[in-house]
């Protein structure tokens, strides 16, 4: 037995209460199943005034149909207004006056069964099943059985969304990591376990806390593969928050999990094994732990001109391409100084002639240059530089260059 509500509310939520077979046929329109409520309210009259007062209290305005099939049932939600309730075997009368369009034949059929004088579902269950095949199709004969009442099919119900989350309020506050990481393994492990029993894993763990102020304090992971490695997890936590402790003392904890397909690697057979990618990041974390936020991660390249201008940016998030170097034009590689290294020069009619700095000098048997570049000058730290490429009496090539600071030595080539 099936129930039908067609109109204007929180009609989902309604049908909810009642079953947990809820298809959202249409907009406005809400199929679900009400078989076994015999043994709650009795007959389908008495579940009928329960759904109905359901209604009144909620403020919803919708017409109401119950039936022995979900299509009979919609049907007459669709084209009766109040409470219908269709007998057994009798749906092809009760529904025999209702227009052809409540049915929703595509613009195709429907002109057809204009054509012919069929308006109504007592007309159209009247025609012959074989001539109805024939001339219109398996959709014909489809609306034909919704026209006579006699469709069967299961309903379609809502899928609700995958959510992994959980909560823990604490009997009294903590504002030591080591208790919390005990707290943290339990919501973990929790969470973990019931991803592995739908076969999935996750990339992002997000952490809320609510501190004793009254305030709140998030943190989210993010992992470079899925992955159900709770150890990694809770390691990952704590290093995280170590380097972000909450303000205050927690008193209530909140954690979610985002549903992702678990990722497979193949290796080659000749190809040497890569470490693993959860194991690497924890222990990017760990060397971050140590050296500070900002100080572990990938090199990108600035859009500018300045020479060596660069950010250092998190594992996996690098936004530019990286530049295709042709093997032909690979002639020599700079090695630099980091930081450049401060030198003394003397010139020769204006061009170096001694450079010296710490471990390094000589006299300048060649050199080309200078290059003149300089830019952002409309910023509080413009750069203005002069650069040589030098060969000393050592026998070692080096970048030279001269600004407003002085005179330093950049590099070295290989």
């Amino acid at each position: 037995m099936y129930a039908c509500l067609h109109g204007r509310g929180d009609l989902i939520g309604i049908a909810r209460e009642f079953s947990p077979t809820v298809e959202a046929t249409a907009p406005g329109t809400v199929a679900f199943d009400v078989a076994g409520l015999d043994r709650l309210f009795g007959l389908p009259q008495e579940i009928a005034a329960a759904i109905a007062a359901r209604l009144r209290e909620t403020g919803a305005k919708a017409s109401l149909a119950i039936a022995d099939n979900p299509d009979a049932a919609i049907c007459a939600a669709r084209g009766c207004p109040g409470v219908s309730i269709i007998p057994h075997g009798d749906e092809g009368k009760f529904l025999a006056a209702l227009p052809v369009t409540l049915l929703d034949p595509t613009p195709e059929l429907l002109e057809t069964l204009e054509r012919w004088g069929i308006r109504r579902l007592h007309e159209l269950g009247a025609l012959p099943p074989l001539g109805i095949a024939e001339r219109l199709g398996p959709e014909g004969l489809r609306l034909r059985e919704l026209a006579r009442g006699e469709a069967e099919r299961k309903l379609r119900p809502i899928e609700d969304p995958l959510l992994f989350e959980d909560a823990l309020e604490l009997e009294y506050p903590v504002d030591l990591l080591e208790p919390l990481a005990f707290v943290l393994a339990r919501l973990i492990n929790g969470l973990a376990m019931r991803l592995a029993t739908r076969a999935l894993a996750t990339n992002q763990v997000d952490l809320r806390l609510r501190l004793e102020d009254r305030t709140t304090h998030e943190r989210t992971l993010r992992l470079p593969v899925p992955t159900l490695d709770t150890k990694a997890f809770l390691k990952l936590m704590q290093l995280d928050l170590e380097a972000h402790p909450p303000a205050a003392p927690v008193v209530h904890l909140w954690m979610a999990m985002n549903p992702v397909k678990p990722q497979s690697a193949q290796s080659g057979l000749f190809i040497p094994a890569a470490p693993e990618p959860v194991k690497l990041e924890l222990t990017v974390a760990r060397i971050q732990a140590l050296v500070g936020e900002g100080r572990v991660g990938v090199p990108e390249l600035l859009d500018t001109h300045r020479p060596d201008a660069f950010r250092i940016v998190g594992m996996g998030r690098t936004t530019s391409a990286p530049a295709s170097i042709e093997a032909h034009h690979t002639r020599l590689a700079l090695r630099r100084f980091r930081p450049p290294l401060p030198a003394r020069v003397a010139l020769a009619s204006g061009q170096p002639g001694f450079v010296a700095a710490e471990g390094i000098h000589g006299k300048v048997m060649d050199y080309a240059g200078p290059w003149r570049t300089s830019g952002d000058w409309w910023t509080t730290d413009p750069w203005q530089h002069d650069e040589w490429d030098i060969a000393l009496s050592d026998g070692t090539l080096y970048r030279l260059y001269c600004g407003p600071q002085g005179w330093y030595l950049e590099g070295s080539y290989d």
